[in-house]
């Protein structure tokens, strides 16, 4: 029994210091990623301006329209080449010009935001180009509220907080 307990302590001993001399040699022998991707100081690059990075609903109906419009300029100097636009979540679906848009044009993104949960919200979209801040990040916000045909409890709501309902039996 004793010749089991040291057998089992001598392989755990050994799996660990294995484990540890293995990761010293992947730190010493593969150079570390970097962390974010560094653009270049290219005086000519293109910069995206936008008029306002915030739209707010304020207080809209359920259901209602959650579309919006986020207007851009190229200030650089090269043509400005937006990559990807996301959203926070499923319920924000940005979409953007594939084009490149040249030194002075203007662009827009659109942003529909889906009106269906009742409630509070705050979303965001990143945009992703080859302007010298390689991301950009707009926010939609406002407050949901029940519309009068749709007040019925079969709509999402978003719980707020508070004590446990009680198990009635």
């Amino acid at each position: 029994m004793k010749s089991i307990k040291t057998l089992i302590a001598i392989l755990i001993i050994i799996a660990f210091s294995g484990g540890y001399l293995n990761a010293q040699v992947t730190k010493s022998t593969v150079p570390a990623a970097p962390a974010t991707e560094v653009q270049t100081d290219n005086p000519n690059a293109p910069e995206i301006t936008f008029e306002n990075d915030l739209h707010d609903y304020g207080t809209i109906q359920q259901n209602a329209d959650g579309s919006c419009e986020f207007k851009f300029k190229n200030t650089g100097k090269e043509p400005l080449i937006i990559t990807n636009a996301k959203g926070s979540c499923g319920c924000t679906v940005p979409t953007y010009p594939k084009e490149p848009i040249t030194r002075g044009e203007t662009g827009i993104i659109k942003v529909h935001y889906d009106t269906k949960r009742i409630g509070a919200f705050t979303k965001t979209v990143t945009i992703t180009s080859n302007a010298k801040s390689a991301t950009k990040v707009l926010t939609i916000k406002g407050t949901v509220e029940a519309s009068e045909s749709n007040s019925d409890q079969s709509s999402p709501f978003k719980k707020t907080l508070g004590a446990p309902l009680e198990n009635v039996k």
